[in-house]
């Protein structure tokens, strides 16, 4: 193995959360009175913390308001939202084999670590996992970059040794800010052109592909 530690995103790599965030959104944009866009329309916002969401839904920069949104999504997200969620097909057999590699795993997610951990549990990933990394309810943390800084200290690792993989361009730079390989997937959210923009060391489109990139 090239590695010895993989951080991964969750929402678009280990699984998809279509259903559930793009709903979460479109009850905290009822919520607040706004224009409600048909759940395609909302792809975009799987990935980016969601405040840079609210901002470009609500258009507004208010943090204020945008914790409204953020509070109103959770009311949903938080008991029905979470578990409307797939794991992605290929993920479990991945994940399993470089355990046996000897490579250490890392879930790292802009999603509160709270429910990271909620979902990584749900789907029974949490045995895979050294840890699950993720922001803080008040956003702390949400930043790609940030995070991967402070998984970076917290478990003592050294950036040349790790690796990054996500499927939108905010995984891919966070790891490249803190000198981490990245590699993007296709099967998330992220177009081809967005991550091959980041010049990541590969892109690819399945769990088998990501395997052979890692040196399994």
């Amino acid at each position: 193995m090239a590695y010895q530690t993989v951080l991964f995103d969750l929402d678009g790599t280990l699984t998809d959360p279509f259903e559930g965030i793009t709903r979460s959104i479109q009850y905290a944009l009822e919520r607040m009175g706004a224009d409600v866009p048909v759940s395609e329309d909302l792809r975009w916002c799987i990935g980016p913390p969601l405040w840079d969401s609210f901002e470009v839904l609500l258009k507004t920069q208010d943090r204020a308001i945008q914790d409204q949104a953020v509070a109103f999504y959770r009311e949903r997200f938080t008991v029905t939202g979470l578990y409307e969620n797939t794991l992605i097909d290929g993920i479990d057999r991945l994940l399993v084999d470089l355990v046996a590699s000897g490579c250490k795993l890392f879930v790292a997610t802009s999603k509160p670590h709270a429910y990271a951990g909620k979902i990584v549990e749900h789907f029974g990933l949490m045995q895979h996992f050294g840890k699950v990394y993720g922001s803080e309810l008040d956003g702390t943390r949400s930043a790609k970059a940030e995070l991967i800084a402070h998984i970076l200290a917290e478990e003592g690792l050294l950036a040349a040794n790790c690796a990054m993989i996500g499927d939108r361009k905010h995984d891919l730079i966070g790891a490249k800010e803190n000198g981490v390989d990245c590699f993007g997937v296709l099967w998330g959210y992220g177009s081809q052109e967005e991550l091959e923009g980041e010049k990541p060391v590969a892109v690819v489109d399945t769990p088998a592909a990501l395997g052979v990139a890692l040196g399994l």
